[in-house]
């Protein structure tokens, strides 16, 4: 049998831009991208999968300007042998026949049966590091509309509020200035594979996304369809995108709403005062930043949280357990943290403020 003639993937990326116009990218990512002084590194995360590789392409051939600062990172999750190199592997064929730096790294130290939020933990400090070593703050991601509707239907399941259902967002805010960029919500993954065929170019399969291991896989394989099939006519896929857009807007306005209140006191309390009369979930959002201001967000329990959220919309003085010796006093106008000890009376003993 006749050797397949390598894949030409410059042309491939022209002929892509033809089928996928620029128009068709995320209207904020577009207007993002054009900011005048914008002309800075950037960086894509390229797992070498149909949806990384229609992003490089993409970017490629849509920003000629930019190749010179573009560059791709992939993560090596070291969970399937010899079919994770031969991804890594095709990774560099692609970036070398484009002209783009790629930088890898294997997860050395992975769990014996790593998580999902394990595995993207370590994948995304890989990305920071070499955001950092390029001097760089634009991140892409190569998310589409199916992983809108996987996303909403895992947030839906753990009961996520309104930010947390807005997500995958086209424009992220991240710490330390860095933003993560997803050109390619308006598109679905079939659309994308579709126009890459019509290219002649091929991609790597993670047969872990066919298996059912993962929460994220089995609503791939077993939901999705389901649904899709339920709907009928309609586009689920679509309408997912649109309630995104739609929630999206309104985690904004609520925020803006909490900015123009500004609790946080430079004392690192909260002022109820200002919080007085406005919706709960604005109040929510408040007591959600003053935590995340003190580093308590993450490990406080909802039962905990929702006791701290009475006691604030109450005005009812109390003080409420953070953690170990650290407490949440609730006052008539303001909310701090305060840290302390029983005596042998039992009497609490304020240590600082």
């Amino acid at each position: 049998m006749a050797a397949r003639k390598p894949i030409d993937w410059p042309q491939c990326a022209a002929r892509l831009a033809a089928i996928v116009p620029r128009e068709r990218l995320h209207p904020a990512v577009l207007a993002h991208a054009a900011q005048p002084g914008k002309r800075e590194p950037w960086m894509v995360a390229f797992s070498g999968g149909a949806d990384s590789l229609a992003l490089l392409l993409l970017l490629w051939a849509h920003w000629p300007e930019h190749r010179r600062r573009l560059s791709a990172a992939h993560f090596n999750h070291r969970l399937r042998g010899r079919a994770a190199l031969q991804d890594e592997r095709f990774c560099a064929r692609v970036c070398a026949a484009l002209h783009v730096p790629l930088a890898v790294d294997h997860w050395e130290d992975r769990p014996a049966k790593p998580s999902e939020a394990e595995a993207r933990t370590a994948r995304h400090a890989f990305f920071d590091r070499q955001l950092r070593k390029r001097r760089a703050r634009v991140l892409w991601f190569g998310h589409q509309q199916d992983d809108i509707a996987e996303t909403l239907l895992m947030r839906l399941a753990r009961g996520s509020g309104l930010a947390g259902l807005a997500a995958p967002r086209p424009v992220q805010a991240m710490p330390a200035g860095k933003v993560h960029l997803r050109p390619l919500l308006g598109l679905k993954k079939a659309e994308l594979a579709a126009a890459l065929r019509r290219c002649g170019a091929s991609w790597c399969e993670d047969q872990t996304n066919a298996g059912e291991h993962y929460l994220r896989s089995r609503i791939r394989q077993r939901v999705l369809p389901a649904w899709r099939a339920a709907v009928g006519e309609r586009d689920a896929l679509a309408g997912a995108a649109l309630s995104r857009e739609l929630m999206e807007e309104d985690d904004t306005a609520l925020q803006a709403w909490l900015a123009r209140l500004a609790p946080l006191r430079e004392d690192g309390s909260l002022n109820l005062r200002r919080l007085r009369g406005v919706p709960v979930a604005v109040v929510r959002r408040a007591l959600h930043q003053w935590l995340l201001q003190h580093e308590r967000s993450t490990g406080l329990s909802r039962q905990c949280f929702a006791s701290l959220l009475a006691a604030v919309l109450t005005r009812r003085t109390t003080r409420l357990s953070i953690g170990t010796g650290v407490f949440a006093e609730v006052g008539r106008d303001r909310l701090r943290i305060v840290s302390g000890v029983r005596n042998k009376r039992g009497q609490f003993q304020r240590r600082i403020n």
